[in-house]
């Protein structure tokens, strides 16, 4: 028996905490992937809302991703130029007009920090593929065009690319 009362409760809460970030956690897949890319290559597919790293075997992985709201999506080809673990985060111009209660610097590791655990900035603007403190967005055309993903993917591919690796974002 599980116990009595709260503590029942208190287990049932635990068993589905577990249980949701295991869910998360296999969010990530290998799929067939035969677009003619070659192997180390991100591919955003924004009406998808997936990132693919490609194998260069004719599969991938996929991970789910949030993107850019309507307005804010952008596609082209890039690259990574700098990874950075727990990053602190300035809101851009924009995105301060937008909130302009936010905070001018929220420091790496804070709650409230959007950039969640780790983040890969993009050559050529204020874009980066990062983490998230908001994991329900996955999924979602939730951003102001940078690319979210669940924590522990970003953890996962953080470890898998490196600065210079070739980004395409696709619609």
């Amino acid at each position: 028996m599980l116990g009595t009362g709260k503590y029942r409760a208190r287990l049932a809460g635990a068993f589905m905490g577990v249980l949701c970030a295991a869910a998360a956690a296999q969010a990530r897949e290998v799929v067939p992937f035969a677009d003619g890319i070659g192997a180390g290559t991100i591919v955003v597919r924004t009406n998808e809302r997936r990132l693919y790293l490609v194998n260069g075997d004719g599969t991938a992985i996929r991970y789910p991703v949030a993107v850019g709201r309507p307005g804010k999506q952008w596609s082209g080809a890039t690259q990574i130029d700098g990874k950075y673990y727990q990053p602190d985060w300035s809101p851009p111009a924009e995105v301060k007009r937008d909130n302009p209660r936010l905070p001018n610097l929220i420091r790496g590791g804070s709650p409230s920090n959007p950039m969640g655990v780790a983040a890969m900035t993009l050559r050529g603007g204020e874009y980066a593929i990062h983490g998230t403190n908001r994991p329900h967005s996955i999924g979602t055309f939730a951003s102001y065009g940078c690319i979210r993903m669940y924590n522990q993917d970003i953890a996962d591919l953080f470890e898998r690319v490196a600065v210079g690796t070739q980004v395409y974002v696709m619609r």
